[in-house]
């Protein structure tokens, strides 16, 4: 059994009819994307290319092609993010792993990342980074990507997720310049840092079931859930990242939609200086970037 409909299941295994079949299964079930979804998970299956996808249609798929395909549509019709299924996601144009234990990277992450690197004037600098609740690693592994002589330490509760963001530096070439420490925020951590970036949970409590299925059913519920007000996660971790900050240093966070004057509230308490904030391609505050 697939959870697809018998008539999904039936003689036509064409590439082209698979792929018809596919999308309007993946329509049905409230994919915005169906079409462009389904030949991904198409490619997936078949072991076939964007290219000879499109070019020929008419090509037979063989039944277990055709069954692994029913398979993934089927994951997918239940909401399993496409990342999931193929257990990869492209973030700031280098390949991830993703897992149970990490957030599925978003394209919205990619702002911190390029509000950074605009503050950094000499990319060749040997500069020292700490990613706090660093999941896949995505932040820190992009940003070293991009700044050869840097090192970094990313911090994470989930030993599952450090194991994902360690194999994902051994996947990039970037193993020797990152240590990854299991810990709660920066509390076991004392040395100073030129960079503190984070993406922390900041999604309230009682919001998170409402949240799109893709999000509310497989992304770690810890890595979302930022307290009763969406902020208990900023409260912790600012104090740490004032004490680890080096003199003249950048603290880089992510936030969510409307959080950008309570943040920047507790950043003032907490004695940091507002810098900049950016946005996403939405035009929504999703980063906010202060100096000790």
């Amino acid at each position: 059994m697939t959870g697809l409909p018998a008539s999904f299941e039936g003689s036509l295994s064409s590439v082209g009819a698979a792929l018809a079949r596919a999308a309007s299964q993946l329509s049905a079930a409230g994919i915005e994307r169906s079409q462009a979804e389904a030949r991904i998970l198409l490619e997936a299956a078949s072991g076939r290319g964007r290219g000879q996808i499109i070019a020929f249609p008419e090509h037979m798929l063989t039944d277990a092609q055709r069954d692994a395909f029913d398979k993934l549509v089927a994951r997918r019709c239940a909401r399993e993010p496409i990342a999931r299924i193929l257990g990869r996601r492209e973030f700031w144009s280098l390949s991830f792993t993703v897992g149970p234990a990490t957030l599925d990277p978003r394209p919205d992450s990619e702002t911190l990342v390029a509000a950074v690197l605009d503050r950094i004037p000499d990319r060749n600098a040997a500069l020292t980074i700490l990613d706090l609740g660093t999941g896949t690693g995505c932040l820190l592994l992009a940003l070293l990507s991009e700044l050869p002589r840097s090192r970094g330490v990313g911090v994470d509760l989930s030993t599952a997720a450090l194991s994902t963001a360690s194999g994902n530096a051994e996947d990039l070439g970037l193993a020797e310049r990152v240590d990854f420490r299991v810990a709660d925020w920066a509390r076991d951590i004392s040395a100073r840092f030129d960079i503190i970036v984070s993406n922390p949970p900041y999604i309230e409590s009682a919001a998170i079931d409402d949240l799109a299925p893709e999000v509310s059913k497989y992304d770690p519920r810890g890595a979302l859930d930022g307290g009763s007000d969406g902020l208990s996660a900023y409260r912790a971790l600012l104090p740490e990242a004032m004490r680890l900050l080096a003199p003249g240093g950048l603290l880089a966070l992510e936030i969510g939609a409307g959080q950008a004057e309570a943040v920047r509230a507790l950043a003032a308490e907490a004695h940091f200086s507002s810098l900049a904030t950016a946005c996403d391609l939405a035009g929504i505050e999703r980063c906010l970037l202060f100096r000790r």
